[in-house]
């Protein structure tokens, strides 16, 4: 492995220091490695916005949208064992998938994000968000095609991975539900033991509760919590977009298992040729239509949407972007609702993961991730 800048990790942590002071956020757990070997381990800060409780490496954290990354992988998985292929269209394995141009949409749509539907919060306002049938009922009845599949790029906050999270279940040979599922088929697998699809009771006295800060469009209701984001402390949750809690050292096994192409500690998940279908850019020119709006409200350049099989791919070019600019074409990762982020840079041998307290807006959070992310790779030299 060769060498790494001690003093620029010195300065990765002093960074972060130096934003909470000013008040960007509360707090971070960061863990970068390279080669597989950990070069950063710091919690940062505070969880809570009185400052009353200090950041702890094993505390446990609602990830949000990284969540479809654990729906994606195992999806992935699904057509590496044949249940369907990237080319089978949804109505195939979801036949109440019907109607134009929707029902033309096939799973390689639905990973890339350009299924051609909207990109809804909520398939339904004011409904709870916990209990996957429902969201995938909703779905189905108000989420309609409004261009043919293929022809842009609109992330999908919810829909694309409800259906996906119901065709794993529905073509699940062992008939489980998706929590079990992703227990039995990943976490477990990977020894990330604190981790789970709803918040499960064993980890509640780890969590941070997360502070929106009024930078997140709807509310997370819960039918058995009070509260407006009230699924992310309930362990009775199947939200294959949102559901999941976990650790960054959790998040960063999960990362190391991705630079690994696909296997760690001997446990293969998936296949090296997977992996690397999936690190490459498959949406050409086409920006992502949620962050056109941002780069445009903030005066940048509007950015490609570079988005691989269920992944966030760095790409060629200079513009501003989660994974910084030093990080190689092939870099892939996913994030989750400005506090939330692991990526893998291939080339450099790095996996980094990311998890703070206090939600940041978008553009703040392109900002922050990309900055601390350049200061990473630049300690690898």
């Amino acid at each position: 492995m060769t060498a790494i800048w001690q003093d620029r990790l010195d300065h990765l942590k002093a960074t972060i220091e130096e934003d909470i002071a000013r008040g960007g956020y509360y707090g971070a757990v960061l863990q970068v490695g390279r080669g597989g070997t950990l070069v950063f381990d710091e919690a940062i800060g505070h969880a809570y916005a009185g400052g009353e409780r200090e950041l702890k490496r094993d505390d446990v954290f609602s990830l949000f949208s990284v969540t479809k990354a654990f729906t994606n992988l195992l999806v992935m998985l699904a057509i590496e064992e044949g249940r369907f292929q990237l080319t089978t269209k949804v109505r195939d394995v979801l036949p109440e998938f019907t109607g134009q141009p929707r029902e033309e949409a096939t799973f390689y749509h639905l990973l890339t994000h350009t299924a051609g539907m909207p990109g809804v919060w909520s398939p339904k306002p004011g409904m709870y968000l916990d209990r996957l049938e429902e969201l995938f009922e909703a779905s189905i009845a108000n989420v309609h095609g409004q261009t043919p599949p293929g022809e842009r790029c609109d992330y999908s906050p919810l829909v694309n991975h409800v259906l996906m999270g119901t065709a794993l279940v529905r073509t699940d040979p062992k008939g489980r539900n998706y929590q079990t599922l992703l227990a039995e088929d990943l976490f477990e697998p990977l020894r990330m033991h604190s981790t789970s699809m709803g918040l499960r009771a064993d980890l509640g006295e780890r969590h941070v509760r997360p502070d929106m800060r009024g930078t997140v469009p709807i509310k997370h209701l819960s039918r058995n919590i009070e509260g407006d984001h009230a699924l992310f402390e309930d362990p009775d949750v199947e939200a294959p977009h949102v559901g999941c809690a976990s650790t960054c050292g959790d998040l960063w096994r999960f990362a190391e298992m991705l630079r690994r192409e696909g296997e760690l500690d001997g446990v293969r998940i998936l296949s090296p040729r997977m992996i690397r279908l999936a690190r490459k850019v498959h949406t050409g020119d086409k920006p992502n239509e949620l962050y056109r709006g941002v780069a445009l409200r903030s005066g940048w350049e509007v950015p490609p949407a570079n988005q691989g099989l269920g992944f966030q791919v760095r790409g060629e070019g200079v513009f501003h972007h989660l994974f910084g600019q030093l990080s190689s074409p092939e870099t892939f990762g996913n994030y989750g609702a400005g506090s939330t982020m692991f990526w893998v840079d291939p080339e450099a041998d790095v996996s980094f993961s990311f998890i703070s307290t206090g939600v940041m807006t978008q553009a703040a959070n392109i900002e922050r991730c990309g900055k601390l992310s350049d200061i990473a790779l630049s300690a690898c030299l």
